[in-house]
């Protein structure tokens, strides 16, 4: 492979360690070298190796691509080798040490940006103080947002005008102000840091408030999905340049990456034998934990239906009156043929594009919502924290291409209030209306018309496709610019 050029762009990413926000900016990095861009990505062991394996390829196939990785602080933390990662925090006093592990790696960080010498750094929102490090190297700083222009818009539409506040539940509704469309929601339903003010509530301003002084920001969303939301975030809520240049995993993917079916997979021969559009997928993402009552609901929920499923499920940890319930209702579903569990992780993307899957019930984060857009199917929506309450409404209100299962309560890990849980009799209603034929055939049809679209969207002059070379462009005149700023 040929040396680095000195014309050649040199950009450096930092992702943030959970799954979706590292995936969609690895997929990114690994976009911007096949456009003959030099990556450095910056990251720890473990994190690293989740996805060497694909920068080692590129690498081999002559793209100029590597992974920086420095030490995570595991032990000056309390935590065993290998615990780098937001989804291993499996408890809330984990979660803390892994969080502030992360925050400990700053002065390495820079170090690296100061070695490296990048014409721009793309870093994950999460790390605000990458503006003052691109300041000190005169270079840009781009803001990388792993969800939707809507979410983005909402939470800081919410957060300027405080509509929540005069309200005397937190049960009753308001209407988001600043949205071109009326979307209306319970302060239960907007996270912990926003509805109570706490010390967390300043770091998330610093965070978003990053944003706006970023020299633009990068989304894995398309134009023709969110254009009003685009246009809005531009004009009116951060007033910085953005890029739209998703789905970044169906782009990155699209020359034939994607892995073979595995012929020998049980879960596959149980979907090849199912009718087209006949069976919903349920996940919930790598960070989501249902309480046990909320799995025995769901269960009940699903097999009430009368719909054929294929289910994700977590293995409970060592709880064992909690796995045999579930073992006994895989046995039954199998001897029915109405169900599938697959157990901890499955392959995600073949599954959603196989023929038999007709809709996804989703937790509604934005990679796996991309994904079930990509498929052109439509969702029932069932939200757990985060910005996913937004997403949700997006989904619901503004694309129609969702059914709310009725989530109330936002919490981490949906570990929600006993009366916040969702009922079998609300699983299977919301399942019959989106798997019932007549039910949702104007729903299938404009998931159906924004699936083709987010294939448009990534081809050669598709909006995606543009938005990405005039991004490139961009950085590219400025490094000139700096250059001759230097000889001048």
């Amino acid at each position: 492979m040929d040396s680095q050029t000195p014309q050649q762009l040199h950009v450096t990413f930092l992702p943030y360690p959970t799954p979706g926000h590292m995936n969609p900016m690895i997929d990114t990095a690994r976009l911007f070298a096949k456009y003959g861009v030099s990556v450095t990505i910056i990251t720890t062991p473990a994190n690293a190796s989740t996805f060497q394996k694909a920068i080692d390829t590129d690498f081999s196939s002559g793209f100029h691509i590597r992974t920086h990785v420095i030490p995570f602080p595991a032990a000056k933390v309390g935590l065993p080798d290998g615990v780098e990662n937001i989804k291993d925090g499996t408890t809330i006093e984990k979660l803390g040490k892994i969080m502030h592990g992360i925050s400990m790696l700053k002065d390495q960080i820079e170090l690296q940006f100061q070695d490296l010498q990048p014409d721009c750094i793309v870093s994950d929102m999460m790390y605000p103080w990458t503006v003052e490090s691109a300041a000190k190297l005169g270079i840009p700083r781009i803001f990388f947002y792993s969800s939707s222009y809507f979410s983005n818009c909402a939470s800081n539409l919410i957060r300027k005008h405080s509509p929540h506040e005069s309200l005397a539940s937190y049960t009753d509704k308001f209407t988001i102000p600043g949205l071109p469309q009326r979307i209306e929601m319970t302060p239960l339903q907007l996270d912990e840091w926003i509805r109570t003010k706490s010390p967390i509530s300043g770091h998330f301003e610093v965070i978003f408030e990053s944003e706006s002084r970023s020299y633009g920001s990068l989304y894995n969303s398309f134009h023709e999905l969110e254009s009003e939301y685009e246009q809005l975030h531009e004009s009116e809520v951060q007033g910085i340049k953005s890029w739209s240049i998703g789905p970044v995993s169906a782009w990155v993917k699209k020359n034939g990456e994607q892995k073979d079916l595995p012929e020998e997979a049980e879960w596959l021969k149980w979907l090849n034998s199912m009718k087209n559009d006949s069976v919903l997928y349920v996940s919930f993402g790598s960070l989501t934990r249902l309480s046990y009552a909320q799995l025995v609901e769901l269960a009940h929920g699903l097999e009430n239906s009368g719909h054929s499923f294929i289910w994700v499920v977590r293995k409970m940890d060592g709880k064992e009156n909690e796995d045999s319930f579930l073992q006994d209702f895989e046995q039954r579903m199998k001897e029915s043929k109405k169900g599938y569990i697959i157990w901890n992780w499955a392959p995600q993307l073949l599954i959603l594009n196989h023929p038999a899957i007709g809709g996804i019930v989703t937790h509604c984060g934005w990679n796996s919502i991309l994904e079930s857009v990509s498929a052109g199917l439509p969702m029932i929506a069932w939200p757990m924290f985060g910005e996913q309450f937004y997403n949700e409404k997006l989904l619901v209100d503004v694309l129609k291409i969702a059914v709310p299962v009725g989530a109330k309560e936002n919490k981490f890990w949906g570990r929600g209030e006993k009366d916040a849980m969702m009922g079998r009799e609300e699983i299977a209603k919301a399942v019959v209306q989106l798997m019932g034929k007549e039910e949702n055939k104007e729903m299938k049809r404009r998931a159906t018309k924004f699936g083709e679209d987010s294939k448009k969207a990534i081809e050669e002059c598709g909006s995606s496709h543009n938005n990405l070379m005039q991004f490139l462009d961009q950085l590219k005149s400025l490094k000139m610019s700096r250059a001759l700023e230097k000889t001048n």
